[in-house]
């Protein structure tokens, strides 16, 4: 199987070419005009996340793969994640049903927890519900993807009695499930027969290792098919591979010591950037070649369907992200599939 490869955002707020931040109408423009260039460069996938912060500027996925729907003919469209726990599972169903009316059956959704959770105050959720959330919503969810008359019931909602929901899609919408590092929730993906995302933000990428197997494992356990395992992960792609480590380091940093600041964690070191972006670190930085052969090691370990590249890297410019995005689409992905078609 040929490996997919696509590319994820989360809408970072970039800086202009004074340093100053670029206003976060202008910013969800710009994500537009990178996913016009990635289903030109030929990538296969782009996702955008969601977020209710000032440092991002989509809080709404959909809408702005919308927008990319009506200017792309062939990229997949979906989101990295849609934060389930915090919104109706009916609701996000009908939006992402309506991108692929929009895409002509290009849409997809990737359901997750979040990392985040500025979303659970500002849309009325108790934080102490966070896991119960989860597993109610994504059951509903799991229930809508057959599109047929709903008939559940749980402790969140009222129940469904025959209600159908509306548009159908017209070859059924896809849904993933994206982890950070739960294995309750690798077992729970298995269990409702949906693909698995492992976003891998830290550390070697074989220490993700036990996740694929346990996923893989739980589906035979329950007697379904193999299904397809994605793994997300952040990186930058220059001409050389100083280029990209330059460009890269002070936004990277910038970013990781502002949500550190939040998460008790310590400013980042220049050391300790270098370690993330060499062989056994899980930013994929450098050259088309460097970050090619990173990306097919991890694909051969993991035994991969797909791999995301998460090209936002806090206020990277603009520009930057489109260098990324081009490099990936005509250098980077040809590579990446010859040196698994010479190693299979």
């Amino acid at each position: 199987m040929t490996l997919q490869m696509g590319l994820d955002t989360f809408g970072d707020v970039t800086v202009d070419r004074d340093g100053q931040p670029v206003p976060q109408d202008q910013v969800i423009r710009d994500l537009v005009e990178e996913g016009v260039l990635a289903d030109q460069v030929g990538v296969d996938a782009i996702g955008v996340g969601e977020h209710h912060r000032p440092d991002f500027a989509v809080s709404s996925p959909e809408t702005v793969l919308a927008g990319i729907a009506t200017r792309t003919e062939r990229i997949t469209l979906g989101s990295a994640v849609t934060v389930l726990s915090s919104d109706d599972p009916i609701r996000v169903f009908q939006r992402f049903s309506t991108v692929d009316a929009l895409s002509n059956g290009r849409a997809e959704v990737t359901l997750g927890r979040g990392s985040f959770i500025e979303s659970f105050p500002l849309f009325g959720f108790d934080l102490a519900d966070y896991e119960a959330l989860f597993a109610e919503k994504l059951d509903l969810f799991a229930t809508l993807l057959d599109e047929q008359p709903l008939h559940w019931q749980g402790r969140t909602r009222a129940p469904l009695d025959g209600q159908r929901v509306y548009p159908l899609t017209r070859g059924g919408l896809k849904a993933w499930i994206g982890v950070g590092g739960s294995p309750q929730s690798v077992v729970r993906a298995a269990r409702y027969g949906l693909p698995l995302v492992i976003a891998i933000i830290g550390g070697p990428a074989e220490r993700f290792a036990p996740f694929a197997d346990l996923y893989r494992r739980a589906l035979e356990e329950v007697g379904r098919d193999e299904l397809p395992v994605a793994v997300h992960s952040p990186g930058h792609v220059a001409d050389t591979d100083e280029q990209a480590l330059e460009q890269a380091w002070p936004h990277y940093k910038a970013m990781h010591d502002r949500i550190g600041g939040e998460r008790g964690w310590g400013p980042m070191s220049r050391a300790e950037f270098d370690a993330q972006t060499g062989p056994q670190g899980a930013l994929y930085v450098g050259s088309p070649e460097t970050v090619a052969r990173k990306i097919a090691g991890t694909a051969r370990l993991l035994g991969l369907s797909r791999f995301d590249l998460k090209y936002s890297m806090g206020t990277l410019p603009h520009d930057q992200m489109m260098r990324t995005i081009e490099l990936y689409g005509t250098q980077v992905m040809p590579m990446v599939r010859d040196m698994l078609s010479d190693s299979a």
